[in-house]
Formats: structure tokens, sequence, C-alpha cells
């Protein structure tokens, strides 16, 4: 089985369990959709009229929120019981959301720069090469458009258990290659999901080599002090589970040439 076969049985299962991940916007979410999509004021103060691509973002969540704020919501997911959560909840707000079923890293089904935000949560991990996606974010992106996207730390994929000082052990190397096997801890781990370590320097070097400038970077706290060894919020204190990007696509004669009479390193304000 492939790693979209895989991941799109993994993803079925987790959505048709309830899973955590397949958590519904909430009528107090609605109410003030900007303020729960846009804590750090990454997003314009409106999204109305904008084309939005919720990327590998399923599960009646992020699409219901960006379309209750007024915006065009393109959901790609590859799981169609995610979509279907998707579906349920578009109908019963009564906002709409276009649903397609396919893989991060293909988009063909997707026209050249019809997008204006494209917003990718974690997501990376399934796919083994993380410069395709990178690639067609950047194609269906308008020149200026904002990409949001958050990633699995790859120390925390590298993580394989605690040992008898409940000290977590780094057991699968930086550099390995292909699936990551499982591992004893599964912490920050999907059950049946095929996962791939993408190194610093393809997250974040390899979007600048796509077409982007990076305009800000936060690592999301998951430390919990209240909780025993055993739960994920523990390991948050030691090794940061995720990261989050935001970027911007750089104007195509720009990108094509290498270019831009602004500052090669971005500074807010100018």
């Amino acid at each position: 089985m492939d790693y979209r076969s895989g991941n799109q049985k993994a993803w079925n299962d987790l959505a048709d369990s309830g899973s955590q991940f397949a958590k519904v916007a909430s009528d107090a979410e609605c109410r003030d959709p900007m303020k729960v999509l846009d804590g750090r004021g990454w997003l314009p103060a409106s999204v109305a009229g904008l084309n939005v691509l919720c990327l590998a973002s399923g599960g009646g969540w992020q699409s219901i929120l960006y379309a209750v704020a007024g915006a065009n919501v393109t959901v790609v997911d590859i799981s169609d019981s995610m979509l279907r959560l998707d579906e349920r909840e578009a109908k019963k707000r009564g906002v709409r959301v276009q649903l397609v079923q396919g893989s991060m890293d293909d988009l063909n089904c997707l026209a050249d720069q019809c997008f204006d935000i494209v917003h990718q949560p974690v997501s990376t991990c399934y796919v083994p090469d993380v410069k395709a996606v990178y690639t067609e974010v950047a194609r269906v992106l308008r020149d200026n458009g904002t990409y949001i996207s958050q990633h699995k730390q790859p120390v925390s994929l590298q993580i394989s258990h605690r040992n008898e000082r409940q000290q977590f052990v780094i057991g699968v190397e930086y550099y390995h290659d292909g699936p990551i096997p499982r591992q004893r801890d599964e912490s920050y781990r999907e059950t049946g999901a095929t996962e791939y370590l993408h190194r610093l320097e393809d997250l974040i070097g390899g979007l600048c080599r796509s077409g982007f400038v990076v305009e800000d970077f936060r690592e999301p706290k998951r430390a919990n002090y209240q909780v025993d060894v055993s739960h994920f919020g523990y390991r948050g204190r030691f090794v940061p589970p995720y990261l989050r990007l935001k970027a911007r696509r750089l104007p195509r004669e720009i990108s094509a040439t290498g270019k831009e009479d602004a500052p090669a390193i971005w500074i807010p304000g100018r």
C-alpha cells in the first residue's frame, strides 16, 4: 500500500472514530471566526471575497470558519471521511465550500494563481517530498499571496521512547530516509499513518527555494506541567512538537530572476 492509500485509510479511520482531529467548528467559534483563525495576526482583517485553499485540512473546522467569515473556500484532503464532515457542516451553516479529494503534493485539478491564501495544518509529514507540496502551493497562489503552514518538528519525529529515567531518547537518525518506523513512544503520531521526517533545511529552506519569503516563524507551546510523564503534554516540556510558518509568494518575475528591489531579509514595517 502506497503512502497515499495508507494515509487515506488512516485518516478515514480517525474521522469515523470521532478523533480529536475531526472536531468541527462550534457555534461559539463561528460567531467570531477571524479571532479563532488568526490569533497571531497573520491574516488580513477581513477575508470576505478572498479565495482560500484549505490544504490537507478536511474535518469541518478550518473551512467552515473561513466560509462563515465570507471567503470563497476550497478544501483539498485525501480523506473522503474528513471531507464529508466539511460537507455536512457547510450545509448546517448555510455556506458554500468546494470539496476536492486529492493529495497535497498533486494539485493538478486546481488552476494556476487562483488563491489569495493557502492555509495548511500539520500534514507535510504524510508525504515523502515536501518540495512537491511547496511547488504546487507556489503554482496555485497569486503573487504576494499568503501561505500559512504548520509542520511536525524533525526532532519530535526522532523520539523513539522514554528510558528508565523518563528521559526522551532520540532513536531515529536525523538523515533517515523513507517512512519512519513505528516507535514505542507514539505521542504526536497518528495511528496507522505513514510519516516522513523532513529536516529544517527542507521545511524552511525549501520554502524559500520554491518562490516564497518567510515573514514569520513560531513554535506553538505544548508544554503541560500538570500531567503524568506518559501524557503528550509532558513530552512537550522538552521537545517542541510543531513549527508554524507564515510565507509570502514572491511575484513571479522576482522569483524567476532572483532579483528584488526590497531588502533580501524581510523587515517588519518595510
